[in-house]
């Protein structure tokens, strides 16, 4: 507690200077607001911590199931960004109150578990909170990997410091991971092999739910978009991919001058640089937020989506699609929202966070890895001038989605056992 009180001035400090985590400053120092815990009546008491967008949806997917086998059972998310809780209220029922999670410290873990009193503490993919999981291991408070994942990226640097994370994950009643490399990977890092389970990714078991014709038909009306024009997304890109993605692009205007570009950054903080960039190249281009009811109508052939949440439903009327994070060695991104739409997929050859997505695709021959920006363009174009062959390879991967799906009935029914043995 005394190290808390120490740090809380430079938190604070950091907070004004930086304005993260200003607001809803007191939540992350551990005061949960009272109407959110007052709702949670219902027993056992379950938290679930999401981070990433990607996160949230398999938090959705958990709680779906988990309401089911578990009937009268209360849950409460907690988020770390304002987007994550933005999303999460757009995504959770009101029953489910949404929190900012609490700092790292001693304190402000300690004042948030107090305040909840969870029976079971759920931790998604690679959330390793080292003073949260010690404060709920002494608590007396289940804790649970879920959906739990190790990159080969990151392996090599959680080995490096290894007798560190042997004694975090001491603090974990049970580790459910998405496949066997996962779970070997975790094993090396040091935790029990009898909690280990592999279940499959729980990500699969919503998005045959959420790819619904109706956000096609909004999105084409957003964009303007004639019914046989062609749409090439690159989604999720990141810094240096897309100056690689306008060579593309110049490359299949060559052969197709009206296919329209529209990119979609991972961070939208960068817009300003890419359309500095883009015009550099020569073309012109219009921002997401620009265009819409009363507002501009989308006439350029550039489009920047500079907003928050909407990659998925602007991948329902892609042709032809690239998953960013990819050709720079960041590890990738999910390819499987725009799978479940239908579209063939591209990607780099980083891809090491997803690499069970990649292997799901490439196995259903219907991911396309590339080594390079020009063999990128090369596949695209010869995809563009084979539409059976690009319809034929969307097909095997909305196929391949959802043959995959119930993982997070198999991670749930961990949540379950973990609770009865409370």
């Amino acid at each position: 507690m005394g190290l808390f009180i120490f740090l809380l001035p430079v938190f604070w400090g950091y907070a004004r200077v930086t304005r993260r985590h200003g607001q809803h400053l007191k939540e992350r120092l551990g005061f949960v607001p009272r109407q959110a815990v007052e709702g949670l009546s219902g027993s056992p008491r379950i938290w679930i911590h999401a981070v990433s967008l990607g996160e949230i949806k398999v938090a959705a997917a958990l709680i779906e199931v988990l309401e089911e086998i578990m009937p009268g059972c209360s849950i409460i998310v907690s988020v770390f960004t304002e987007h994550g809780r933005q999303m999460a209220r757009e995504t959770f029922s009101n029953d489910i109150p949404v929190i900012y999670a609490p700092v790292d410290f001693v304190g402000s873990v300690r004042k948030s578990l107090l305040a909840v009193r969870p029976d079971v503490m759920v931790f998604l993919e690679t959330e390793l909170w080292p003073t949260w999981l010690f404060e709920s291991h002494r608590m007396g408070i289940k804790t649970a990997l879920i959906n739990g994942r190790i990159s080969a990226r990151s392996i090599a640097s959680y080995l490096r410091l290894r007798p560190f994370f042997r004694e975090v994950l001491i603090n974990i009643d049970i580790f459910s991971m998405i496949r066997k490399q996962d779970a070997d990977r975790i094993k090396s890092m040091g935790a029990d092999p009898a909690g280990i389970h592999i279940n499959g990714n729980a990500k699969y078991d919503l998005l045959g739910a959420c790819a619904d014709p109706a956000i096609e038909a909004d999105i084409r009306r957003l964009l303007n978009l004639e019914g046989s024009q062609s749409v090439f997304v690159a989604g999720n890109t990141r810094h240096g991919e897309e100056e690689m993605i306008l060579d593309v692009y110049e490359k299949i205007l060559a052969e197709f001058p009206d296919i329209l570009l529209i990119i979609v950054p991972r961070h939208i903080d960068r817009t300003p640089a890419i359309v500095s960039m883009v015009k550099k190249r020569g073309f012109n281009c219009q921002l997401r937020t620009d265009l819409g009811e009363n507002k501009a109508t989308r006439t350029e052939k550039v489009v920047i989506i500079n907003t928050f949440g909407e990659l998925f439903k602007v991948y329902s009327i892609a042709t032809i699609v690239f998953s960013g994070a990819s050709l720079v060695p960041l590890g990738g991104q999910n390819p499987l929202e725009p799978a479940i739409w239908g579209k063939v997929v591209f990607y780099g050859p980083s891809m090491e966070d997803f690499a069970d997505a990649k292997e799901l695709l490439e196995e259903a021959k219907a991911g396309v890895p590339v080594s390079s920006p020009g063999m990128l363009a090369e596949k695209l174009i010869w995809f563009l001038h084979h539409p059976k062959a690009l319809n034929a390879y969307g097909k095997r991967a909305r196929e391949a989605v959802l043959k995959n799906r119930g993982a997070a009935g198999r991670h749930a029914q961990i949540i379950k056992d973990l609770v009865a043995k409370k």
